[in-house]
């Protein structure tokens, strides 16, 4: 690899490659609503970003829902799945940006979704030979803001996590690819807009991530000044 380029590109899924965080929502108010448990409006915020396993101990441990927590991941994983067999959400020009990027440089993805999620929605897009290593945060320790994810990628890959470049939506994806070392790109989620002081950790910003191109990535390597910006 050039040493005046990143080694590798890492992205995010839900909210840069699928249209799907609203998704993931609605499929945890059903089952909150029908399991009798308690929704609450800042829901969707709080759980931006958690593990499986974090955001199933939040269903039953804030939102009061009576099932195990095993339960809970295996019930919202069912109808995600459900929906996406249905409708792929596939955000417009991602499947075109993923395979112009595998031509240049080894992709890894870094994915708050659970593993059963994560494969489908590859391999229904066409994109799993797309990517050398794929993390979702149910593997590592601790799910976004943590850097558990991207490291764990950049392990995967072989790469220093300072040579990489992210592609992220949300506060937590960008502040989780910061504290890791990654020079970021955020593509921002209008769903869910990241906060101020997480979109100042990217080194730019695209609106769409159709935008991010072979010459994106390499200025927000530069920009980064060749290792990311920690928060």
């Amino acid at each position: 690899m050039s040493a005046a380029g990143p080694d590798a590109v890492i992205f995010d899924l839900d909210g840069v490659l699928l249209d799907s965080e609203q998704l993931w929502n609605e499929a945890k108010h059903a089952l909150v609503r029908t399991a009798g448990g308690r929704w609450r409006e800042d829901a969707p915020h709080a759980m931006m970003g958690m593990s499986a396993p974090e955001w199933s101990a939040y269903l039953h441990d804030e939102l009061a829902v009576p099932l195990d927590r095993a339960e809970i991941n295996r019930l919202v994983v069912q109808d995600i799945e459900a929906r996406y067999r249905a409708t792929l959400p596939l955000l417009p020009g991602a499947v075109e940006a993923v395979q112009r990027l595998a031509a240049r440089w080894p992709l890894g993805l870094a994915s708050s979704s659970d593993r059963p999620v994560i494969d489908l929605a590859l391999q229904t897009a066409g994109l799993t030979e797309c990517f050398r290593a794929t993390v979702s945060s149910e593997e590592v320790l601790r799910g976004k803001p943590a850097p558990d994810v991207y490291l764990e990628a950049a392990r995967r890959l072989k790469v220093d996590p300072g040579r990489a470049v992210a592609i992220e939506d949300s506060s937590n994806g960008l502040r989780a690819a910061a504290a890791a070392g990654v020079a970021v790109i955020a593509v921002p989620n209008p769903h869910y807009p990241p906060a101020a002081d997480a979109l100042a950790l990217a080194a730019l910003t695209r609106n769409t991530v159709g935008g991010v191109d072979l010459k994106a990535v390499e200025r927000a390597y530069s920009v980064s000044g060749g290792r990311a910006r920690r928060p």
